[in-house]
């Protein structure tokens, strides 16, 4: 738990830095340059810093030990932060979408200078940089299966797939199209809000004890039926639990058994679930006796 956690704030930290560097650069681009997508972009990348702080909050309140007052734990904080982080996102991409909209209904792209060279060359480092920065931070999350983390990888793909949009606006006005500046910010506006609904949906399905993937399911199954004692399972139900998987399962058992070896079989039948499938928190099993008539 501890490496997990200088994993993820080393990531972080990485991540901040990059992105206040890379969001300063780009911001005097576009004023140098004069190019309205390249200043779009700049705030999007100045939003992955507010991102990734929100991230470390997360990381840190949701791995703090269970107390009196949360006894299944803090895990849930981490897809909270996710969504937080999501809202940002959206909010972000509005912003960027309304400006690029409103500069091409008032036409302001004809009375823009030409963006300079030094946008192009912005959007080119941003593109590199940000991917490179997408991989990085999504090798870790997977690693240590942060959501939080994962959301965090995916600001940095939009970034990237927005410094492409703006590469192309700029190219376009420099070649004698100057409203594909504006039309640029429109399509990074639009990358913005997809990624920002897809980690809210996600975020969402883990905090609302959003069931399993089916395949999951039949893992569970799978290892529970390893047992030969047990008849059959009478009732599985899974939910996500921030990062992990709580789930409750009733089996079947002979009922001339005795308590305590039904018990031992449960006690068995929870060590392997848990042995097999880490990710599972806590496995509760309860058993239904079986007679013949």
């Amino acid at each position: 738990m501890i490496e997990n956690k200088k994993i993820a704030y080393k990531v972080s930290v990485i991540s901040i830095i990059v992105n206040i560097i890379l969001s300063a650069f780009k911001f005097v681009s576009g004023l140098v340059a004069h190019s309205g997508a390249m200043l779009s972009d700049a705030v999007h990348s100045l939003s992955d810093v507010v991102s990734t702080i929100i991230v470390i909050i997360g990381f840190k309140l949701s791995n703090k030990e269970a107390d009196f007052e949360h006894p299944y734990g803090h895990e849930k904080i981490e897809p909270i932060a996710a969504v937080v982080l999501a809202m940002i996102l959206f909010v972000t991409g509005i912003m960027i979408g309304y400006t690029g909209f409103s500069n091409i209904i008032s036409k302001r792209y004809v009375v823009n200078a030409i963006p300079g060279i030094l946008a192009l060359i912005a959007a080119i480092s941003s593109i590199i940089i940000k991917e490179a920065m997408y991989w990085y931070t999504r090798y870790y999350a997977k690693k240590i299966d942060s959501q939080a983390l994962m959301a965090d990888a995916w600001h940095h793909r939009s970034d990237a797939l927005s410094s492409i949009g703006s590469f192309i606006g700029i190219f376009a006005s420099r070649i004698g199209f100057p409203i594909f500046d504006s039309l640029a910010t429109i399509i990074i506006c639009i990358f913005i809000l997809k990624v920002s609904i897809d980690i809210f949906r996600d975020s969402i399905d883990r905090v609302i004890d959003h069931s399993c993937s089916k395949e999951m399911i039949q893992e569970i199954e799978g290892i529970i039926m390893q047992n030969e004692e047990i008849l059959a399972i009478d009732l599985i139900k899974t939910r996500l639990f921030g990062n992990k998987v709580y789930t409750d399962v009733e089996i079947r058992l002979d009922g001339n058994n005795s308590l305590q070896h039904a018990h031992a079989v449960a006690e068995q039948v929870h060590n392997n679930v848990k042995r097999e499938l880490p990710i599972v928190k806590h496995c509760m099993i309860h058993v239904n006796p079986s007679i013949e008539d």
